[in-house]
């Protein structure tokens, strides 16, 4: 892919805001977060299944029966076996990537041994998605590092995880995956079918980031973006407020006015 294809996938604005993050906390249904807690125990387990050289010959087969694509699984006589995977972005935040020629960009400093190096910061589209080429020993970590390759992501791998989606009854539940876990097996498991798994691609969560492996700078760009977000979020919530006290207002004009 060259850059001139993969810049055109990409739009970038400096305030761009994350309002549809914050949607989520008006739409969600008010038991949402009582159910995932209460049916994450009733998800289905893919990495506790262990299978025989045969059992996996005969998964594949009928994996590769159910897909209406040329993106099939190789079984090898061992045991293992590769295959693809589609990874979703889910990213909130922008990431980094080396100096380029652009119309439109964020430019952010990092001192590296004594020089400063310029990187640019692009919004990636909600609903970019990457097929990856994988073997079943290929794990999270891995993963994770050949997406970021494949956009030139210069930002430490630390600050993203993947997670696994599932549909159940309307409900969209979602469950980081640990390092060593190996993604191919678990879309093996799943089969083909988005609805029952799908894998995304986040910002890690913040109880889980080693900030002292970062550098000065990259602290220093985290703080400016979340104060942006805070003070959209601060922006929208007055918004709403002010929208609702003048329906309010609004209301009992009509209820007090005569006739």
């Amino acid at each position: 892919m060259t850059w001139g294809s993969r810049a055109s996938g990409i739009f970038c604005s400096q305030d761009n805001s994350s309002s549809s993050e914050l949607e989520l906390y008006y739409t969600a249904y008010t038991s949402f977060f009582h159910k995932v807690r209460r049916s994450v125990d009733e998800l289905i387990d893919w990495g506790k299944q262990e299978f025989t050289v045969s059992e996996i010959q005969h998964k594949v087969k009928e994996y590769n029966a159910q897909i209406n694509s040329n993106l099939y699984m190789v079984a090898n006589k061992d045991g293992s076996y590769t295959g693809f995977i589609k990874v979703h972005f889910q990213l909130v935040r922008p990431i980094s990537l080396p100096p380029r020629q652009s119309l439109c960009s964020m430019q952010e400093e990092d001192q590296v041994g004594g020089r400063m190096k310029r990187r640019t910061s692009f919004y990636l589209p909600k609903d970019t998605a990457k097929h990856l080429h994988i073997s079943s020993q290929t794990r999270v970590r891995e993963v994770i590092e050949a997406l970021l390759n494949k956009f030139t992501v210069v930002d430490n791998p630390a600050k993203f995880a993947l997670f696994e989606r599932t549909e159940r009854q309307s409900q969209v539940y979602m469950r980081k995956l640990s390092d060593d876990q190996c993604p191919l097996y678990l879309r093996l498991c799943a089969g083909p079918s988005e609805k029952v798994l799908s894998l995304v691609l986040k910002e890690n969560e913040t109880g889980d980031v080693n900030w002292d492996a970062f550098s000065f700078p990259e602290l220093c760009n985290f703080l400016r973006i979340l104060k942006r977000e805070e003070e959209e979020h601060v922006r929208q919530i007055v918004k709403r407020y002010a929208l609702a006290r003048d329906t309010m207002k609004q209301a009992m004009a009509r209820i007090s006015t005569p006739g």
